[in-house]
């Protein structure tokens, strides 16, 4: 029992010191877009950065103090609305943020060229962002608002940021003149996006339904050629009243064309449906090994 007990001990230990590893990366790799990219070019983030930003230029005071200092209340808040663990998370994150974004103050930005800096940039913060929701934190109190104000308004948290951004982002124009604000939501386009594909990952999880004829030999191909898993729903045509065998499965985003190319192939008139899935947890997801 005692041994059990150390050994858990040991694991959350070792759960911790990653993470924290983890979070550090993401928030210096979000640090070098923004003093090394987006801030010299005078092309914006979304949120309390983006606050920041602008406050740090009409003021000249650094953009690490005010990151830090805007997002204070946004930790009681997280600890009320989320949990502990999530507020220390944040905590650290931003001030390992805040202080990377100190330390990188000064020096020469990767590129003076505005679209090349709105693209890179976004791409840059949008991957810091991403690896700390991954380990469980974030970089900006904006998410912790939302989901306070989601709670009393009938409109969902990515509305309520999205809403925020546009605002924060739309205010640019009035100090960076209206091609930066453009460039800023472009900027912010571009983050959003890949911060989807490094929290959800290239093997973002999809559901497949398939209506077909030939479904036993398709459901083979897609057990020997994919080694996922299978299984087949009862349905029952409303117009035809006949009985029909429905395909179920679930794939990555790296396989869905070849599993739609692989049904076409044996049926050109099966349909198809193919949904994303938000998460995917016990059964026998793991792709089977083929040999």
């Amino acid at each position: 029992m005692k041994e059990n007990v150390k050994v858990h001990k040991e694991l959350k230990k070792r759960n911790v010191v990653w993470k924290m590893i983890f979070l550090s990366i993401g928030a210096v790799i979000m640090a070098i877009g923004l003093e090394l990219i987006l801030v010299p070019n005078q092309i914006m983030d979304g949120g309390v950065v983006g606050i920041s930003i602008m406050l740090s230029h009409l003021t000249n005071w650094k953009l690490g103090m005010f990151i830090f200092l805007l997002n204070i209340p946004f930790f009681y808040l997280g600890y009320k609305q989320i949990g502990k663990s999530f507020t220390l998370s944040t905590i650290y994150g931003i001030s390992v943020l805040s202080l990377s974004t100190y330390l990188l103050h000064g020096f020469d930005p990767f590129t003076k060229d505005p679209l090349l800096a709105t693209v890179s940039g976004g791409v840059v913060i949008g991957i810091g962002i991403g690896i700390a929701i991954r380990m469980g934190g974030c970089l900006d109190g904006t998410e912790t608002l939302a989901i306070l104000i989601n709670k009393k308004l009938p409109f969902s948290v990515g509305e309520i940021i999205m809403f925020f951004n546009l605002f924060i982002l739309g205010s640019a124009g009035f100090i960076f003149g209206l091609d930066r604000a453009l460039y800023s939501l472009l900027a912010y386009y571009i983050a959003f996006k890949t911060i989807d594909v490094v929290v959800e990952g290239l093997n973002e999880s999809k559901s497949v339904l398939i209506i077909s004829d030939h479904y036993e030999e398709i459901a083979e191909q897609m057990i020997n050629r994919l080694g996922r898993g299978v299984t087949y729903l009862n349905g029952k045509g409303a117009y035809s009243k006949g009985e029909k065998q429905v395909i179920y499965c679930i794939i990555t985003r790296l396989e869905e064309a070849k599993v739609k190319k692989m049904v076409e192939a044996i049926d050109p008139l099966a349909l198809i449906a193919i949904s994303n899935v938000s998460e995917v947890s016990g059964g026998s997801f793991k792709k089977k090994d083929i040999h």
